[in-house]
């Protein structure tokens, strides 16, 4: 999902994007929406939040930071 995409969705769910950058951003929607902010960080590979939105982008962020 693209940053703009994001902020779009940001914006929807009340929460100011102002200069974050993606992954602080998702988390930031994370939280308002009551959900854990573990966007990226299932450095595992491992996920087990099925119905995520974030899910795919988030193993693909996770998966890169493992390679590195």
């Amino acid at each position: 999902m693209k940053l703009q995409d994001v902020q779009k969705i940001a914006r929807s769910t009340g929460v100011k994007a102002g200069k974050l950058d993606k992954t602080a951003l998702i988390r930031a929607i994370q939280q308002g929406e009551g959900n854990f902010d573990c966007f990226g960080t299932a450095h595992s590979g491992y996920c087990d939040q099925t119905a995520c939105l974030w899910r795919e982008d988030c193993l693909t962020d996770a998966g890169a930071a493992l390679s590195a």
